[in-house]
């Protein structure tokens, strides 16, 4: 798996440099004592996003190479040389030519306690498939599980149980973190604001983040060096105004995180509704979107004029690190 180091390393290491300055201060600074004169406080580096606009500027630039039609609506994921995409009741598996070379139409027939009808975005990790499931009906999430595919055979493996203390009432996708063993989920709802966190073996819920300004009807996340990525169908298709990929990171044991908008589709075939998005491991972004339905209450109904059926396309997008095109 390739690594970079991009812009997004450079953002790490300075916000780790300006955690430290405040820890060290923080154990620098003598208390006051009672009826005493006031310590000097020491200065320290100021971690507000407006602070430091790298933090909430775009990690790359994108140029759009091309699309491909496939058979599913909701996720794409990418490991290898292969890719794996979520419709709403079906799994499927292309190659890098985008030939079809597994299926299961029907991911529901067996291992589940508790009735389901509805993927969400999906990724893959170690040629297994991680997908948010749930039973959705009429824009009501319930029964929300992660579910874990064979990457192969497409076929169910093992389930985890969603925490519902978290608050979370949907799941419209799901990441791996590998640099530290975590599974997110993300929410097309209200409870969208958040990102909620869980144990990559045990899948005992960590917590949430909230993000600030949160995206509004978040479909998709990824996780891509050191980085997390969330598609947002915040643009109206009526009036071919474009959705948008927006870039956060989570620094361990945080409560929130700012959000960049890293990229504005508005190169796509036509605007209609995006889902999922995953990155190769050769260093390019792919967004799955939906054209020509209607969607209400997040569920295709009717048809713009000129269609008869919805489309669904992956548009694949070769990325620049902007700080490294800005040092040469």
């Amino acid at each position: 798996m390739l690594r970079y180091v991009s812009a997004l390393s450079k953002r790490v290491a300075v916000g780790a440099i300006a955690v430290a300055v405040v820890l060290a201060g923080a154990a620098c600074a003598k208390p006051v004592a009672e009826g005493g004169d006031k310590e000097t406080v020491p200065e320290v580096a100021s971690l507000r996003p407006e602070d430091h606009p790298e933090w909430i500027m775009p990690a790359y630039s994108y140029e759009l190479q091309g699309s491909a039609e496939v058979d599913g609506r909701q996720g794409v994921a990418a490991e290898g040389s292969y890719v794996w995409v979520s419709g709403s009741t079906t799994l499927s598996k292309y190659d890098a030519d985008w030939n079809l070379v597994a299926t299961n139409a029907e991911p529901f027939a067996q291992g589940y306690d508790l009735e389901v009808n509805h993927i969400g975005d999906i990724d893959v990790y170690q040629n297994e498939v991680y997908c948010g499931v749930e039973l959705f009906l009429d824009g009501v999430a319930s029964n929300i599980q992660i579910a874990v595919y064979d990457g192969d055979t497409l076929e169910l493996k093992r389930t985890f149980n969603f925490e519902p203390e978290s608050g979370q009432d949907e799941c419209s996708g799901i990441c791996v973190n590998p640099d530290d063993g975590t599974v997110w989920m993300c929410s097309w709802t209200d409870t969208g604001r958040y990102v909620y966190q869980y144990d990559l073996e045990t899948g005992a819920y960590l917590g949430r983040v909230q993000l600030h300004a949160s995206p509004q009807w978040i479909q998709g996340i990824a996780y891509h060096d050191g980085s997390f990525y969330v598609t947002a169908d915040d643009g109206d298709a009526d009036y071919d105004e474009p959705d948008h990929v927006y870039r956060f990171e989570a620094q361990p044991g945080a409560h929130e995180a700012a959000v960049a908008v890293e990229r504005t589709l508005d190169d796509v075939t036509r605007q209609g509704e995006i889902e999922g998005l995953s990155f190769t491991d050769d260093g390019r972004m792919l967004v799955l979107y939906n054209r020509g339905a209607r969607i209400i209450l997040g569920m295709p109904s009717g048809f713009y004029d000129g269609y008869d059926h919805e489309i669904h396309e992956v548009f694949s997008y070769a990325m620049t690190d902007r700080a490294e095109a800005d040092e040469a």
